[in-house]
């Protein structure tokens, strides 16, 4: 009867233990801050890019009823601190950098993504590219088409250790070509992060973001530059082959802005081209409560931020999403492609 009596009272206290513990992430006691701070990645912090950025606080303020402040970082380290501290509650990040903030803090969870041109997930991609300087693609030139082959050896330069098409999607992509080869068979991931006389490259250096990465081939800092789509397609031009394909060539703007803004005329080339998964923008949720989490992803997937010119940018636009794109919801799950390349 004693046993019973013990056994009875341990099970009451755990159901309260475990009653306090669900409370704790109860909407209703989360105490969320009453300013929202929403962090941005090194790519996006740009002056040239302010009045995208205005224009997201502007939605996040009108659907919440709170001030916004944007947390302009420098390093893609300090945006993924932020968002898995909850010192930033929101913030857009690549698939890469929301892995890692989410395997820091379960609580940071994905509430949208931009579609493709389809408006569904289909194509909701862009691109991680390897480029080199009009005048050098030769070197890795294949029959008709192009090939990474030449690349060991080479002056290399990736956008962050956290960036996923800036290192952590070319960096698979170049392992699994030259694992197929006896000499780098056992290569992997992170032997391509630092240069040596006996390592894959001769040098590796990092933009730290994917505009200085690009800058870094175009000044002959690098030899090879890992480089995405979405990241410069306002100061560059496809001015010869078909987008985002190898062979494509890309001049830089007249009267571009910086970091290319003594770069007019400068050319690069593609010498290979990967999908990646849209970035998402994440939620804090053991900052924030529900019915905000719920305020934001409405107001976001709403027809009225979709027909917004100053978010979603007509070609040639200054921006981070392009029409006839919106946003749509997704899950954790929907970033297990990119979880994979890790493993």
């Amino acid at each position: 009867m004693k046993k019973i009596f013990l056994f009875v009272l341990t099970t009451a206290l755990m159901s309260l233990f475990l009653a306090g513990c669900s409370s704790s992430s109860d909407s209703s006691v989360v105490k969320e801050p009453d300013t929202i701070t929403i962090a941005w990645l090194p790519n996006t912090v740009g002056e040239d890019l302010k009045e995208a950025r205005d224009e997201i606080g502007k939605v996040i303020a009108e659907a919440t009823g709170k001030k916004v402040d944007h947390k302009l970082t420098t390093d893609y380290a300090i945006t993924i601190e932020a968002i898995a501290s909850g010192t930033a509650q929101l913030a857009w990040v690549g698939a890469q950098q929301y892995i890692e903030a989410h395997e820091k803090n379960d609580k940071v969870l994905p509430l949208v993504v931009s579609s493709g041109d389809s408006g569904t997930l289909d194509d909701a991609m862009y691109y991680s590219r390897l480029v080199v300087k009009k005048g050098n693609e030769d070197q890795y030139k294949s029959g008709d088409g192009f090939s990474i082959d030449n690349i060991a050896g080479k002056t290399m330069s990736f956008v962050s250790t956290s960036s996923t098409s800036g290192c952590k999607v070319p960096s698979s992509g170049i392992v699994a070509h030259f694992s197929q080869q006896d000499q780098w068979k056992e290569l992997k991931q992170e032997e391509l992060l630092e240069g040596g006389g006996d390592k894959f490259f001769s040098q590796v250096i990092f933009g730290g973001s994917h505009q200085l990465s690009l800058v870094n081939v175009l000044t002959d800092k690098a030899e090879v530059a890992a480089v995405d789509d979405v990241d410069v397609a306002s100061y560059v031009e496809l001015t010869a082959g078909t987008e985002n394909r190898p062979g494509a060539v890309y001049t830089v703007r007249e009267n571009a802005d910086p970091p290319f803004d003594k770069l007019a005329g400068a050319q690069y080339v593609l010498i290979q081209s990967t999908p990646v998964l849209n970035a998402p923008v994440v939620a804090n949720t053991g900052v924030l409560k529900q019915e905000t989490i719920d305020a934001i992803t409405r107001a976001l997937t709403s027809d009225e931020v979709t027909n917004n010119p100053k978010i979603f940018i007509a070609e040639g636009g200054k921006g981070f999403f392009n029409q006839p794109q919106c946003f749509l919801t997704v899950e954790d799950d929907w970033f297990e492609p990119i979880r994979e390349l890790s493993k």
